[in-house]
Parts: C-alpha cells; sequence; structure tokens
C-alpha cells in the first residue's frame, strides 16, 4: 500500500517530522521532535531521555536506513489520547508492518510505542 500524503501531512507536525527526519536520515530533526524527558517503547525494550533514543535510532532507526511509509491513522486505544500511525518499514533492519502509538505535548513528541 502506497504512503498517503495526505495522511501524513494531516499529522502532528513533531510526528511528521518523525517520519521526514527517519526517510531523509537526518538524526538532529529526528532527535528535535522529541522533547528532552520523552519515552520510547520498543516492544517492551524502553529507551528514556534524548541519549538513549539516540543511541536507538542509532541502532534501529536511521543507522539502519530505515524508511517509514505511513498507511494510516487512528485515535489510540490506550486511553491516554494519543494517536496510532500504521506503517510499513523497509531498509536494513526490521522489515514489516506494525503501528507507532504517539502521544505529544507542548510541541514535541513525549511518548512512542511501537507495537505490531
Amino acid at each position: 500500500m502506497p504512503e498517503s500524503t495526505d495522511t501524513l501531512q494531516s499529522l502532528d507536525p513533531a510526528i511528521r517530522v518523525f517520519f521526514d527526519a527517519t526517510n531523509g536520515e537526518d538524526s538532529a530533526a529526528f532527535l528535535a521532535a522529541f522533547a528532552p524527558t520523552a519515552v520510547l517503547n520498543d516492544w517492551g525494550r524502553v529507551f528514556r531521555g534524548l541519549d538513549k533514543i539516540a543511541e536507538w535510532n542509532a541502532a534501529e532507526n536511521i543507522g539502519v536506513h530505515s524508511r517509514i511509509a505511513v498507511l494510516g491513522t487512528c485515535p489510540a486505544t490506550d486511553g491516554r489520547g494519543g494517536l496510532e500511525v500504521k506503517i510499513k518499514v523497509s531498509g536494513e533492519g526490521y522489515n514489516g508492518g506494525g503501528s507507532f502509538v504517539f502521544t505529544t505535548a507542548g510541541g514535541l513528541i513525549s511518548s512512542v510505542l511501537i507495537q505490531g
């Protein structure tokens, strides 16, 4: 399924930067989308703060040339008011589908939950 430009453009700006920076391999922009105290949970492995998120990014995202296609969105069902983004990943790391659940505050990403 091709990426929907309309879906990508309708995302919260910080979430859009997450995908644009990943696909453009811009680590500085990627990290700038996160709040300093943000948490990224990748299938139960938790990365807290920008330094740990930078390590995850280098090992498992931009560092392995990930490309993420946005397939669609829906409200998250976790009761925290987040947004679930359905995705398809390709690159030199994980390849396949899944979803990211984002929460944002103050124009920055406060949490990302990566799941299937």
